[in-house]
Parts: C-alpha cells; sequence; structure tokens
C-alpha cells in the first residue's frame, strides 16, 4: 500500500490553561479592590439619630459639628417606622469616630429666638448644622434621640448639676436664670413631667465657681412672675428682675433659722418651693402638734396661717378637719404645731419643760380666733393668758394636747348684737309704728299746706318778676335819681351857704333886736306905768307942750 492512499491523522496539541492576557483584567480587578476597600476603610462610622421632624435638615448638605469643626455629614434622611419621627443616618469623619459614645447628645443648631435671648443668628447665612457634645461614656454608641431643643449647657462644661422636683412648674422653663441673692448663678437645663410621681422635675446647673453656695439645708424657690398674696398679714407684692418675669427664675439661701451644713454633690434632689414664704415655713421644726376646738365658724382660716403668742410667732395651722373630732362633738377641730420653746421663755419660773403647756393652761392660757388682716379677712391663732378665764386642765384626745379656747371679740359682739337683736324684739313696735303711721299722716297734710303756701310764694314771685320787667318799673330808677336831685338841690339850699340860710340869719338878728326893744319897753312900763303916757323923760308934773313945738 502506497503513501499516498495512507489515512491522515489529527495530531492533538495540548494548550496552556492560563494565558498571560488574563493577569491586566485580574491586575484592574485587584486595584479597583483595593481602591474600593481604601474607600470604604477610609469612611468613618454611620449614627442613627432620631428627631421629630427634619426641619432645617438636609441629606449630603447639613453637617455635623463639634465645637464649630466639622466632624461628618448628614448622608440620608428616611421616616422612621412608626412614621412618628425621622431618622437621619450621619456618616462620622474615620478621625472622630470616637466621640459616637454613651453620653454623646445630638441636636440641630439653627436660628431661635425665645424671651431672655436669640442662639443660631449665623445660621441665617451659612444653614442649620448639627451639633454634638461628647458623652463621658466609653462604650461606642450608634442609635440616638436628637434633643429638640439644645442644651443650655454642654456636659463638657465644669460645675454643679442639681434636680429640683415641684408640683407645680409655673412659669419656670428651659434657660430659666437661677438666682442667689438676685445675682444669676446657674440656669434650668431641663424640664420633665414626671407622670406617675405626679410632679415637675427641672434639672438645674449651677457655676463651678457659686457651686459652694448650695449646702445642705439650702432652699429653692420659684421667683417666676409678679406675686401677690393676701393673708393674716395684710397684702404682699413680691417683684422679680425683668428677665425672671418674663423667662421665669428660681432663687436659693439659706433660710434665717436654717442650718447650712456641708457642701452638696453632683446629682442632689432638692424641693423647689412654689414662694418664699414657703421656703422660710419650711425650716420652722415644731416640738409639739395640738388640737383646739372652736364653736364658731373658722371661715379665712386656713393650713399655714400662723399661730402666735402675744404676737410672736410661735407656730403655724397644720390642718382643719372633723377627721381630729369625737363623736358627736359638733365644735371645729384644728390641728396646730408649735415650738414649745419660745414658749417657756416667756414662763422662765417652770422649771421643768415638760410641764410648760400644762402649767400654762392652768395659769390661764387660752387660743382664740384673731382677725390678721381686715381687708382679706384673714384669720390666725392667737395665744394668750386671758386673767378672768375659767379654771381648766390640759386634756388630751388620742395623740394630740388639746387647750382650751375662748371666743374671739368678733363672737362677743356678735352676742352683744343679739341680746340687742332680744330687746329691740321686746319693744312695742307695733303701737310705736302705728303712731309713726299717724304722724306720717299729718306729716303728709302738713307737707300739702307747705306745698299749697309755696305754690302761692311761687306765684307772688313770678308777679314780682313780672313788675320788675315792666317799663313803669324800669323807669323807676330815673324818677328816683331826679326826685333826689331835687331833694339834694334843696338841702343845699338850706345849708350854711344857701339863701334861706342868710334869710333866716337876718330874720332871726331882726326879731332878736325886737325883743331887746320889747323888754326895753317891758322894763319901762315896770318903773314909770304912766311912761306909756307921758314918756320917760321927767318925772314931775306933766307940763303940756306949747302947740307947735
Amino acid at each position: 500500500m502506497s503513501e499516498e492512499s495512507a489515512e491522515p491523522r489529527a495530531v492533538i496539541r495540548h494548550r496552556r490553561r492560563w494565558s498571560s492576557v488574563w493577569l491586566v483584567p485580574l491586575l484592574a480587578l485587584i486595584v479597583a479592590g483595593g481602591l474600593v476597600w481604601k474607600h470604604y476603610a477610609g469612611r468613618g462610622p454611620i449614627a442613627h439619630i432620631r428627631f421629630e421632624t427634619a426641619e432645617s435638615i438636609k441629606a449630603g448638605v447639613t453637617e455635623v459639628r463639634c465645637r464649630s469643626v466639622r466632624v461628618g455629614v448628614v448622608e440620608e434622611i428616611d421616616l422612621a417606622g412608626d412614621l412618628g419621627s425621622v431618622v437621619a443616618q450621619v456618616r462620622m469623619d474615620p478621625g472622630h469616630a470616637a466621640l459616637l459614645r454613651e453620653g454623646t447628645r445630638f441636636w440641630v443648631v439653627k436660628a431661635r429666638l425665645s424671651a431672655g435671648s436669640v442662639s443660631g443668628a449665623s445660621t441665617l447665612l451659612e444653614g442649620a448644622y448639627l451639633e454634638i457634645d461628647p458623652g463621658d461614656g466609653t462604650n461606642p454608641v450608634h442609635h440616638y434621640v436628637g434633643l429638640e431643643e439644645p442644651p443650655v449647657t454642654k456636659a463638657s462644661v465644669p460645675g454643679l448639676r442639681l434636680t429640683l422636683v415641684a408640683e407645680d412648674a409655673g412659669s419656670l422653663t428651659v434657660g430659666s436664670p437661677i438666682y442667689h441673692r438676685g445675682f444669676e448663678v446657674g440656669r434650668v437645663e431641663s424640664r420633665i413631667l414626671e407622670i406617675e410621681q405626679r410632679r415637675i422635675r427641672f434639672d438645674v446647673f449651677i457655676e463651678e465657681e457659686y457651686a459652694g453656695l448650695v449646702r445642705q439645708g439650702t432652699c429653692f424657690w420659684n421667683t417666676s412672675g409678679i406675686d401677690v398674696t393676701a393673708g393674716a398679714d395684710g397684702f404682699k407684692l413680691s417683684t422679680p428682675s425683668f428677665q425672671a418675669m418674663l423667662s421665669g427664675g428660681a432663687s436659693f439661701a439659706v433660710p434665717k433659722g436654717g442650718k447650712r451644713g456641708e457642701p452638696i454633690e453632683d446629682g442632689a434632689t432638692f424641693e423647689l418651693y412654689p414662694d418664699e414664704d414657703a421656703a422660710l415655713k419650711s425650716v420652722f421644726t415644731p416640738d409639739h402638734r395640738i388640737l383646739l376646738f372652736f364653736d364658731q365658724s373658722v371661715r379665712g382660716l386656713s393650713p399655714g396661717a400662723p399661730v402666735e403668742f402675744r404676737g410672736i410667732p410661735l407656730g403655724r395651722v397644720a390642718e382643719i378637719s372633723f377627721a381630729h373630732s369625737p363623736v358627736g362633738d359638733s365644735r371645729v377641730p384644728v390641728l396646730i404645731e408649735i415650738d414649745t420653746d419660745t414658749l417657756s421663755k416667756a414662763l422662765e419660773d417652770i422649771k421643768d419643760q415638760g410641764q410648760v403647756l400644762a402649767e400654762s393652761v392652768r395659769r390661764g392660757l387660752r387660743a382664740k380666733l384673731s382677725t390678721g388682716s381686715l381687708l382679706t379677712g384673714a384669720l390666725f391663732i392667737d395665744l394668750d393668758f386671758i386673767p378672768a378665764a375659767a379654771p381648766a386642765e390640759l386634756t388630751r384626745i388620742g395623740d394630740f394636747d388639746v387647750i382650751p379656747t375662748e371666743s374671739s371679740g368678733l363672737a362677743l359682739l356678735q352676742d352683744k348684737v343679739n341680746a340687742i337683736l332680744a330687746k329691740l324684739e321686746a319693744l312695742p313696735l307695733e303701737s310705736t309704728l302705728t303712731k309713726f303711721g299717724n304722724a306720717a299722716d299729718e306729716i303728709a297734710v302738713t307737707v300739702k299746706d307747705v306745698r299749697g303756701t309755696l305754690d302761692e310764694a311761687e306765684a307772688m314771685l313770678a308777679e314780682a318778676k313780672k313788675l320788675l320787667a315792666s317799663d313803669n318799673t324800669q323807669n323807676l330808677t330815673a324818677e328816683l335819681e331826679a326826685t333826689l336831685k331835687e331833694v339834694r338841690s334843696s338841702v343845699e339850699s338850706l345849708g350854711p351857704q344857701g339863701a334861706v340860710q342868710g334869710d333866716l340869719s337876718r330874720t332871726l338878728d331882726e326879731l332878736r333886736s325886737a325883743l331887746r326893744s320889747f323888754k326895753t319897753l317891758s322894763d319901762s312900763i315896770e318903773e314909770k306905768p304912766n311912761s306909756l303916757l307921758f314918756g320917760r323923760e321927767g318925772s314931775g308934773d306933766p307940763k303940756p307942750r306949747a302947740k307947735g313945738r
């Protein structure tokens, strides 16, 4: 068989499994993986922060800052599963991952306007951002509940942090100042309503330099707004600073009579009293509780009313309740708290302090209601020795001693008024009223006559007015003036310089001359009666005269 007719056979060659061509994509994949790993490894941790709303927060824009230094950024914002809030995912920078730990707080910094101040004004230009306040814990935490209001004081600021509890918040709110003798030394950081305890809790911060002012025995009281109270001491008006009137405030001090104790540590709790008077009364430590029974109304007497001994504060009213009254006793029981040490100082001759009350009652110590203010009608308990008091002993009902009581001046006045009313009832009022009725009838008739007389007088006055208004009456004045002129002229003519006066003078001279002549004639006739016939010449016989002589 020849070579041309032989069948061809395939030659099998084995190729290599790995080609060098694959080195290029493999190297590229390794480089990309390294870049991706470097990218993710260089990123900081994520924190999930829950807020009520996403107002002023923008994904990819809103930064996270700590003391104005950027430490992260908001990556995403989404609704929470309960649809009642939002969750912001914050990417922290790698170098600040340690800030996510126990006690860390987040809040939104934006422009806020309150009664006391304006904050976040810079965000009007640069936009809002998240502020982080690092906690003092060590364990990492990645889920937080953001603060809706910024904290007044950061946790890193040194100072004293206290808790105040009160039944009523008043106008005290977050940021309200805390005063000591009128000087601001701290502020309120938070206000929480504790539903189970039925009280308000305030977290308070006192600056470090004033922390030593808060000691055991210190009392806090609310100074919010204008306080006007009316009690047995009359009206009281308390006005705080203008800032406290706007944003509220609280004050603290060791009340007069209190004990200044050791300094307070962080976390201490104090009661917040409604006003300064309540704080002052809180240091009162009574050593005796006494029952008083009054058979008159105690309207105007309230718990806390003062108990005085001759004007000196001795205690206060603790309770007014029939729970302390024996069965069948209709008197009003009043429970008071007193300090017998003050009373014992008025009775220095009693050596046994345990017998002060008993001996005082034997000597006439009695309790009575007195009016503290006529304007408010508030009452207080007045303890005093009554010289004419009936003999009595200190008794005891249950756990309390009982001091006898006396009727107050108001009750005595009421008894006198009742006695007067009884006397008035015994008077013959009916007959007296009948007489008064008859007298009233007579007075009515008299009044009628007087009214008629007045009508006539009015008519006469009207006629007189008409007469005065007539023309003749109006001209009467001119006529009277003319008449007066004539009379004056006549009177003047009769005066020393008048003509009549001259005529009268001459007439009188002539009359006087005639009287002298008549007197001379009379004398001549008396001496010589015949002188009427013969004249006065010669004395002998008469001689006839010749004719013609």
